[in-house]
């Protein structure tokens, strides 16, 4: 389905989603002619987000409740909430030579190309957090590490003119002991090894500072931020 649902398909929607089954010309809230409103239903059905019962009734599917449950229904038209991203970002440390290393990654993609940060990802549905963190640090380092779960960060980035680029939850890591070969190169970036005196210099991301703290603080926990950034 389309993020930007059809009026007359959103209205239909936001009718089953308060009730658990409705009858055509309960749905038909606006008078909309018969025709019209019938393709409408009709397109619903055949994306599988609409079925009729037996007793001749419409209701939500499976994959229907899911994909209504999006819908801000609070504020004029219905519309597709959007939301804040989930991730995790993983920030490993190995001893070479006695002195501190931490494996960090330059983008190579857009948005941010060229900065320099931790390896992050994307939490895939029904992926519990561990697990995410596991599969995108061996996924873009070729890496394995004792992981620590550390704290729960959420960043609100802005533009100069104050408009909200980006919003983002990570579950951040503190990766130990790491064992593998590491891939210096992977589709989107690059890998290395950046000592403890080196690791705030450069084109880096405006939070490092930040994600430092809570990897390496003793407690678990909860941190929100804003930052204003020049390049995107």
């Amino acid at each position: 389905m389309d993020k930007n649902i059809h009026e007359i398909q959103g209205g239909i929607l936001k009718s089953l989603l308060l009730h658990e089954t409705a009858r055509f010309s309960d749905m038909n809230t606006n008078g909309v002619s018969s025709d019209q409103f019938t393709f409408h239903v009709k397109q619903l059905m055949t994306n599988g987000i609409i079925e009729k019962t037996a007793e001749g009734l419409y209701r939500l599917t499976i994959a229907g409740k899911d994909y209504a449950s999006r819908f801000d229904i609070d504020s004029g038209p219905v519309k597709i909430e959007k939301q804040a991203k989930l991730s995790v970002l993983v920030v490993v440390i190995r001893e070479s030579n006695r002195k501190k290393e931490y494996l960090m990654q330059t983008r190579l993609k857009q948005p941010f190309f060229g900065f320099r940060g931790f390896v992050t990802g994307k939490i895939k549905i029904g992926e519990s957090v561990p697990e995410t963190a596991a599969r995108e640090l061996e996924e873009e380092t070729g890496i394995h590490a004792s992981l620590e779960q550390k704290a729960i960060y959420h960043e609100r980035i802005y533009s100069k003119d104050n408009h909200l680029l980006e919003d983002k939850y990570f579950y951040i890591f503190l990766g130990q002991d790491p064992t593998g070969n590491l891939l210096t190169e992977f589709e989107g970036g690059e890998n290395r090894w950046t000592s403890e005196a080196e690791i705030l210099k450069g084109n880096i991301f405006y939070d490092i500072a930040d994600l430092l703290n809570l990897a390496h603080a003793k407690d678990f926990a909860f941190s929100e931020k804003s930052y204003t950034v020049d390049k995107y």
